[in-house]
């Protein structure tokens, strides 16, 4: 865990897009942590990549927001060989569910509070 506190990624010049990933897990820990390590490592080398956030409710429910520049760079991180792999390993042993949502940002804005 990071001592840091959390930082939502910044609002970004519209049009982009977010690829939303919800998904409550299975008991199976097997490989999890490292698998998502590594994705959390190539997707970062996709062109067109933004950034990402996370968050997870106490009851189990995951939810990841990918930002992307436009929709070639999600379909090349969707195209990925060790992102299918891990995909179907996802399907087969850590979901119980998920879902997962494109949709195009037509507005963005942010705010943060100075220190006073």
């Amino acid at each position: 865990m990071s001592d840091h506190p959390p930082v939502p990624v910044a609002a970004f010049e519209p049009p982009y897009y977010v690829a939303v990933f919800t998904s409550v897990r299975t008991e199976e820990e097997g490989g999890y942590g490292e698998t998502a390590e590594r994705m959390d490592e190539l997707v970062q080398r996709i062109p067109g990549y933004l950034g990402m956030d996370h968050a997870r409710t106490p009851g189990g429910l995951a939810i990841t927001v990918g930002y992307f520049r436009d929709e070639d760079a999600i379909k090349e991180w969707g195209a990925h060989a060790e992102h299918r792999t891990a995909q179907r390993r996802g399907r087969a042993d850590w979901y119980e569910r998920y879902t997962l949502h494109i949709a195009k940002v037509e507005r963005s804005h942010g705010v943060e509070r100075a220190d006073g």
